[in-house]
């Protein structure tokens, strides 16, 4: 079976933070998959067809592109950030392993790219620098409560926390009542980041405490950093942005 499939990484916006490794994957496909933004952002190229789609449906676009490897060609499914990260890689595999027996062949690649999270990290400082939890506030795939009691588990093991799909339309109400959940359990001068449109024209970052976080700051394109109560913060005087980091050192819970 000579087809191939690609799961691509476009990293957080910034064609620059592209890799190497993901424009030449780029270059190979004959066939682009994807969320429509996320196709958008690649260049238009002649002898490659661009598939967009809706944002849920991500196993029929990946079966989809399975379909047309199969066939002989070289499919590209791109995502934003890190595909192995709240993105397609994981729905890739599991068309496959619900598919017919010959995708099992085909060529995989899982080309990483420069997640949404470690990009406002760096933006910020080095705010995951020690332990860290990654949790979506999305309840599309499981429910509510669990995400709550997934939060709470980090938050009280003492993890600095990076929330993906904080808000949508769909869900305005889930970001204050997941900051409401955590305002039980960290102090309220707790770190909290707004980062929206990380590395993009329109970036915004925001600091606040968790006493004082606002969940009118984000939209569908925050990604919200809450540190833990070792967070430290370094003032910069009027004008510079200040700076949090993680110490590499961390004490014993009481």
């Amino acid at each position: 079976m000579s087809g191939r499939l690609f799961v691509i990484g476009l990293g957080p916006g910034d064609a620059r933070l592209v890799t190497p490794e993901a424009q030449a994957a780029l270059d190979l496909c004959t066939d682009l998959f994807g969320y429509g933004p996320y196709v958008d952002r690649v260049p238009q190229r002649s002898g490659r067809t661009a598939h967009a789609s809706d944002n849920r449906e991500e196993v029929g676009r990946a079966r989809a592109a399975l379909a047309l490897a199969a066939e002989g060609r070289v499919a590209g499914v791109v995502s934003g950030g890190d595909p192995g990260v709240f993105a397609m890689a994981s729905a890739v595999f599991e068309a496959i392993e619900a598919g017919p027996p010959e995708w099992l062949a085909l060529e995989v690649t899982v080309v990483p790219g420069i997640s949404a999270m470690l990009a406002a990290a760096a933006r910020i400082g080095a705010p995951l620098g020690h332990d860290f939890a990654v949790v979506s506030l999305s309840d599309n795939l499981k429910p509510w409560p669990l995400v709550l009691q997934r939060l709470g588990a980090a938050a009280g093991a003492g993890f600095a926390l990076a929330l993906y799909n904080p808000v949508s339309r769909a869900r305005p109400w889930q970001l204050g009542t997941a900051l409401d959940h955590l305002r039980n359990l960290l102090p309220a001068e707790t770190p909290v980041v707004f980062a929206t449109a990380i590395t993009r024209p329109d970036e915004r970052l925001e600091i606040m405490t968790l006493g004082d976080a606002d969940p009118a700051r984000a939209d569908m394109r925050t990604l919200v950093l809450i540190g833990t109560h070792e967070t430290r913060r370094i003032g910069r005087g009027e004008g510079l942005r200040d700076w949090l980091y993680a110490p590499r050192a961390a004490r014993a819970s009481a």
